[in-house]
């Protein structure tokens, strides 16, 4: 810990000051620091001037990034017959129904993502109080309660992220990794923020994106224009 600490300090230093940079400066920044031994993952996180207390101004969606993520997610899909057949051959990692259902409700997550068949959800609901917590749970909002199940693989094996408000107002997606050309980095960082920005809840007033913060997974936070 104490290493982590030195080489964390080191890296802040490199932050001047609190004044934010435009995307691409805070990209090239970030790739300065120590990167250790893996490839970190980068996160970008949006403070939003919402009440999250407030069903109509939560903000929850899902974007195929243009350069992907840099990681392989693992897709469990909930169908039976033939949509059950276009899961597995669109290489879902886990398929299945009732048993399947009665697993997880047992505590088994070995997965990041899960697609539900609209006509599963009768199954699938009663499992909100362990998917949900997880932000595991299939949604029609966020494009995972679908009959169109191969595309929908398709999309998050290339990269498709979803993500959500926490109860601070606050956004957090995984946009890709450190080892990843600046440009790829900074477009999907840029898609990711034009498509949150879309999302402004008609109700909200005010300023909407309040702050900007740009970081890998050991590396101090750079400040981006909003």
């Amino acid at each position: 810990m104490a290493k982590r600490s030195k080489r964390y300090r080191n890296d802040a230093k490199k932050v001047k000051s609190d004044t934010p940079l435009s995307v691409a400066d805070a990209v090239e920044l970030l790739k300065k620091f120590d990167t250790l031994k893996f490839d970190q993952s980068v996160e970008v996180a949006m403070r939003l001037g919402i009440d999250a207390k407030q069903a109509d101004q939560l903000v929850r969606g899902s974007i195929v990034l243009p350069h992907g993520i840099g990681k392989t997610l693992r897709i469990c899909v909930i169908a039976k017959g033939d949509k059950a057949e276009e899961a597995k051959s669109n290489g879902a990692d886990t398929v299945g129904d009732a048993e399947l259902v009665a697993k997880i409700k047992d505590g088994w997550t070995d997965f990041e993502v899960c697609i539900a068949t609209p006509d599963m959800m009768g199954l699938v609901g009663p499992l909100g109080k362990v998917l949900g917590p997880r932000g595991l749970m299939p949604s029609p909002r966020a494009g995972t309660v679908t009959m169109d199940v191969a595309k929908t693989i398709k999309e998050y094996k290339a990269g498709k992220v979803e993500f959500r408000n926490d109860k601070a107002g606050i956004v957090q997606a995984n946009v890709g990794k450190i080892r990843f050309e600046k440009q790829q980095l900074v477009e999907n960082i840029e898609a990711f923020l034009q498509h949150v920005q879309q999302l402004k809840p008609v109700a909200v007033k005010g300023t909407y994106v309040k702050s900007v913060t740009l970081s890998a997974t050991m590396s101090p936070g750079v400040k981006v224009i909003c």
